[in-house]
């Protein structure tokens, strides 16, 4: 679905369904330098068993149009203007990394507009080292390095993908190669500035991944403490990119969470 938001185009994936008013709608919201496809497995899915789907490109990522947004808040209201194009009123939503800061963002800032929200490899404060944010600043090549090798698991280039003819390392950098200079720097700033102004009271799942070396399932305590009843799955063999080390486990947990 291609759509208008601040007179930019942006583009949603919708499991190649119309948007029906009668179903409820799932948002998933991608992390740094991504784009919709990282919820491959995922967004079919609900989109095949009774649900509206988004997953979006966020702004100068993947097909929608720059320039990146600055603030993690900048990006959760741009995300309520993306529903409100869509002509959606509420949904779930479903975050990785820096995505599951703009869910919650949304949900302290916009409860009346969020469901439920699923937070998938999450820290909070997700402090970004300083090697990183600079090469990323300097758009040199070793970020995309360091992106993809912390973002897996130790094990990931030693076995199979669990997702058939896909390469876990390749296809996070050619997503990372597609870039706009600046915008892999811009989402990792607003990530490790980003300040959670608290009050989430939706339901809230946590889903982490064992062997995170990003956001290890410690760094989700200080959150998990601040969201009354939040339920937590840890993948014990999983690192940060859950969505491609673990899809069915991360799916399951979305299922059990949302029917």
């Amino acid at each position: 679905m291609n759509l208008q938001v601040d007179a930019r185009a942006v583009f949603a994936y919708t499991a190649n369904h119309e948007l029906d008013a009668s179903k409820r709608t799932v948002l998933f919201i991608h992390g740094a330098g991504l784009d919709h496809s990282w919820f491959g497995l995922q967004s079919r899915y609900f989109g095949y068993h009774g649900w509206n789907v988004l997953a979006l490109d966020l702004p100068g990522h993947g097909r929608s149009a720059g320039p990146a947004l600055q603030t993690v808040p900048a990006m959760a209201d741009w995300l309520l203007r993306a529903l409100d194009a869509a002509k959606v009123a509420s949904a779930a939503l479903v975050g990785h990394s820096m995505g599951t800061l703009i869910a919650l963002d949304c949900a302290a800032r916009h409860a009346a507009r969020v469901e439920r929200i699923a937070l998938i490899a999450t820290a909070y404060p997700m402090k970004v080292g300083e090697a990183f944010l600079e090469a990323a600043r300097r758009n040199e090549y070793s970020a995309f390095d360091m992106h993809t090798i912390w973002g897996h698991a130790p094990q990931v280039p030693l076995g199979a993908n669990p997702n058939p003819g896909m390469w876990m390392y390749g296809d996070t950098q050619a997503r990372l190669e597609r870039l706009a200079p600046g915008v892999l720097h811009a989402d990792l700033k607003a990530s490790s500035d980003y300040r959670f102004p608290g009050g989430v009271k939706c339901p809230t799942l946590f889903i982490l991944g064992r062997r995170d070396m990003m956001t290890p399932p410690r760094a989700a305590k200080a959150l998990q403490e601040q969201i009354p009843g939040a339920r937590s799955v840890v993948i014990d063999y999983s690192g940060h990119s859950l969505m491609a080390e673990a899809p069915d486990a991360v799916l399951d947990a979305l299922i059990d969470f949302l029917r």
